[in-house]
């Protein structure tokens, strides 16, 4: 029996769902249902389901913002009314996607595919990981990063980053606020931020170039780059020349 859990903010759509799964009560139990994602993720820790039915747009946090901070996700089927670009990477990625409003033939294709890829012990979650990254890179913009600390959630806004360090196998996030850790790495920061507001000056660091009040010569062909803050990111030949030229100088 495998277990599974609705998050959807959309209470018609959540019935519509627990509606379908009655057709497969014998092989999927529902354990919960979900409002919003901060619930979905205290629900997904708590229960640790086979398999999620995932709004993508809802209030507070995303479908992809929470998935980003799970780390184990189960296998996810997508509910969804997403634009274009994601959805080339749920066909790439996911195990599948119901685009809103969908039939109950469409769901059960849902459902016997994932049960299919399930008995033959395929790995359909490993794929998860690949789909937030793409689906990440193909917006232009990030306006907000969400991260886990502790048992909270924050959602930190882009303008607040003072800049983004490299801390072994996360990203720290640096604000007036303090520092938070995200488990991604420098190069998906590097494609996704906006490229003529933060600059990768580093291998180590990205910084955000409205928090630069000066930049200073410092060993061989290096410099230091003196924030608002007072930190002093240093920045390397190739780094230089990437900021000379989005500061056009």
């Amino acid at each position: 029996m495998k277990r599974a859990l609705i998050i959807d903010d959309e209470p018609l759509a959540r019935m519509v769902v627990m509606e379908y799964l009655l057709d497969f009560k014998d092989r999927i139990e529902l354990i919960q249902e979900c409002g919003d994602g901060f619930e979905g993720l205290k629900a997904i820790q708590q229960h640790k389901p086979d398999l999620i039915f995932l709004d993508v747009q809802m209030p507070k946090i995303t479908g992809f913002e929470m998935l980003e901070l799970v780390d184990q996700p189960p296998s996810v089927i997508f509910t969804t009314a997403f634009d274009e670009y994601a959805i080339k990477a749920f066909e790439a990625h996911a195990i599948d996607y119901l685009l809103k409003p969908f039939s109950k033939e469409r769901f059960h294709k849902a459902i016997e595919k994932y049960l299919a890829l399930s008995a033959a012990d395929n790995k359909p979650v490993a794929k998860t990981e690949k789909l937030l990254e793409d689906v990440a890179q193909a917006q232009a913009q990030h306006e907000r990063i969400v991260v886990k600390t502790g048992t909270k959630v924050k959602i930190i806004p882009v303008r607040d980053i003072l800049y983004l360090q490299a801390d072994d196998d996360y990203v720290s996030i640096i604000t007036e606020e303090g520092a938070y850790l995200k488990n991604k790495t420098m190069s998906f920061f590097e494609q996704t931020l906006d490229a003529s507001q933060f600059v990768r000056v580093h291998r180590s660091y990205i910084l955000s170039v409205a928090e630069i009040t000066r930049i200073d010569p410092y060993e061989k062909d290096s410099h230091l780059a003196i924030l608002k803050s007072g930190a002093k990111i240093p920045v390397s030949k190739t780094g230089y020349a990437k900021l000379k030229q989005v500061l056009g100088i």
